[in-house]
């Protein structure tokens, strides 16, 4: 039923989407050189290497690093508002239509991220579909503290259930803080 859904909601959200995507594709091509669809290889289901797109919130020629990890001038000024607001997501979509992602689940880590990966395969956290949203991003975890994502992540594949998922997705929408989205 959770990739039925996903499909069902992806594809959705591309029908409905599709203008503001091509408008901030061209804002991207307009304010910075280089590509507007960012792609990057991340680590999902089974441990299986995606390529996971987003649009480009950095300048061209940045290094591929952890966001955490990257230096805040590197962000481009429209990049700024396109994390803040989380539009930067939204080519992800495809990756949930291709069954690669799930709208709801861990978020999907770089394969150089080794620690994050060693903690969430001796939970099985890779035994779900990696997630545009998830109940760490909800909790205002991030990957700079892998033992802890990887404990949420695993909570949340244990417990996972459609009303937890949609309850996950109102709040990402809404931007619902973080402190009764997980238990510490």
């Amino acid at each position: 039923m959770k990739r039925l859904f996903d499909f069902i909601l992806a594809t959705l959200g591309l029908g409905i989407a599709w203008p503001v995507i091509i408008l901030i594709a061209i804002a991207i091509k307009m304010t910075s050189e280089g590509p507007a669809i960012f792609i990057q290889e991340r680590v999902g289901r089974n441990e299986r290497i995606f390529r996971c797109l987003k649009f480009r919130t950095m300048v061209s020629g940045s290094p591929n690093i952890a966001s955490h990890e990257a230096s805040g001038s590197w962000i481009t000024p429209l990049g700024k508002f396109l994390r803040r607001t989380k539009l930067d997501e939204l080519p992800q979509l495809v990756n949930v239509v291709l069954g690669q992602m799930s709208l709801v689940g861990p978020r999907p880590c770089l394969p150089s991220q080794l620690e994050l990966i060693v903690e969430r395969r001796a939970r099985a956290v890779f035994s779900a579909r990696p997630g545009i949203t998830g109940a760490a991003q909800v909790a205002g975890i991030d990957m700079s503290d892998p033992i802890r994502l990887a404990k949420v992540d695993a909570d949340y594949v244990e417990g996972m259930t459609f009303v937890g998922d949609l309850t996950l997705l109102v709040k990402t929408v809404i931007g619902a803080g973080p402190a009764d989205a997980v238990k510490k």
